[in-house]
């Protein structure tokens, strides 16, 4: 269908219901609207009036299993209704061309696809990288342009990267794979790109969540067949809403921050002669604390007692949803914070100590939710960027408007779980 008659059609509201199912918030219904209609109407102002599909990617939210999927842990995530958009058409040159929002990332060819040292750190390691997995794995590979647009927070551990990626995998799946990639593959093609092209050392928790939609828990013991699970659960019908606060921390140079922590997890598997946490026995770790102290370091001794904790601590959790119990689950939710702040320690980064947003902004929360069963706790990968809370939806209002007023207007977003993570929508 040509990009005109899409454009024609969002205005007109015939999209609106699906973008009500999709967004589950009928108040952002006129919004997503012209959101999209804007997007079309920028499509083809570079590329013309061509024939186009349209692509959507979430972003996600952790809920808990915080740094646990890098040493083949469970983890508990969940898509949220903030996520990056692409309008797309195929073209036959081989050319991958992407304008992303105001920014004009550089054409990438399919046929060279060779890590770019150069390009490390930049959108075109992630779509080149991306390119390669899913080339790798016989799929098969084509040219197109694709104007993307993202709600997505850049810096603030809502994965904007991770649904790129997904976004630009979903793409070559819809327009050359009749759609039938596999989203977990998707994923994964994703994380080597991260890894590999981009040189960030993620785990694959935050494309899968981005990739699968809806609450999932994913068990990566076999982190090349992660069990994904459902988890049907629903929020609001316990009466409480997820509020992320963006502490508008910058997220510039702290990767060394990030990589101690998979390394030093990792020092403390070696120990046992294992490659990682999950294949160490807890009790044999228990047994040998002191020699592991001196072996590694502190530090790394805090880290692996969350990871053991935290990995059984995901397990409960789901149980506990599952079961109904929310006041149980929102007692694990306040533990694993405490876990994160306390033996993770990536609250706040140790080459840094007077940047402490994520505990200022923990610190405010706590106090905003002293009255209710409210919990809070830090988001992502920390150091930076946002805080996560369960607030009850009597006092979502007074939360948020005490977040803004310290972090700044717009600063807290209250949420949904959406049902779709990567998808090919029209």
């Amino acid at each position: 269908m040509l990009a005109s008659a899409f454009l024609e059609d969002f205005r007109n509201g015939n999209y609106n219901q699906l973008l009500n199912d999709l967004y589950d918030d009928e108040s952002l219904v006129a919004y997503q609207a012209k959101r999209y209609a804007n997007a079309i109407e920028k499509f083809i102002r570079l590329f013309g009036d061509k024939e186009v599909s349209i692509f959507t990617a979430a972003g996600r939210s952790e809920v808990s299993g915080n740094h646990t999927d890098h040493q083949h842990g469970r983890v508990l995530a969940a898509s949220i209704n903030l996520d990056s958009i692409a309008i797309a058409s195929k073209n036959d040159s081989g050319v991958i061309k992407v304008v992303s929002d105001d920014f004009n990332i550089a054409p990438i060819h399919v046929n060279e696809l060779k890590v770019c040292k150069e390009e490390e750190g930049t959108s075109e390691a992630l779509i080149r990288g991306v390119c390669k997995a899913l080339a790798s794995d016989g799929h098969t590979l084509g040219g197109f342009e694709a104007f993307i647009t993202s709600d997505v927070l850049v810096g603030a551990g809502l994965s904007s990267s991770a649904s790129f990626e997904v976004l630009i995998g979903t793409i070559l799946s819809g327009l050359y794979n009749e759609a039938a990639i596999d989203m977990v593959e998707i994923a994964k093609a994703s994380q080597y790109a991260e890894n590999v092209y981009f040189g960030k050392p993620c785990g694959l928790m935050d494309q899968c969540a981005c990739a699968v939609g809806g609450l999932i828990t994913i068990d990566f013991q076999d982190p090349s067949k992660p069990v994904v699970k459902a988890v049907d659960a629903d929020f609001s019908k316990y009466g409480y809403s997820l509020c992320i606060t963006d502490t508008k921390g910058s997220h510039a140079d702290l990767t060394h921050e990030y990589a101690a922590i998979p390394e030093e997890m990792k020092a403390v598997a070696r120990y046992f002669g294992k490659d990682v946490l999950r294949e160490v026995d807890p009790e044999e770790f228990n047994k040998h604390i002191p020699g592991v102290r001196e072996a590694v370091s502190d530090r790394a001794v805090l880290r692996a007692i969350h990871f053991f904790n935290e990995n059984e601590r995901v397990a409960k959790i789901v149980n506990l949803l599952e079961e109904g119990d929310f006041d149980g689950f929102l007692n694990g939710i306040e533990a694993s914070g405490n876990s994160s702040f306390k033996y993770l320690q990536n609250v706040y980064p140790s080459s840094d100590p007077t940047a402490q947003g994520v505990s200022v902004a923990l610190a405010l929360s706590e106090n905003l939710l002293d009255e209710t069963s409210g919990v809070s706790r830090v988001h992502g990968g920390g150091f930076a960027g946002t805080i996560q809370a369960f607030v009850p939806n009597d006092q979502v209002e007074n939360y948020r408007q005490g977040m803004d007023a310290v972090f700044g207007d717009g600063s807290c977003h209250v949420l949904k779980i959406r049902a779709v993570g990567g998808k090919q929508l029209l």
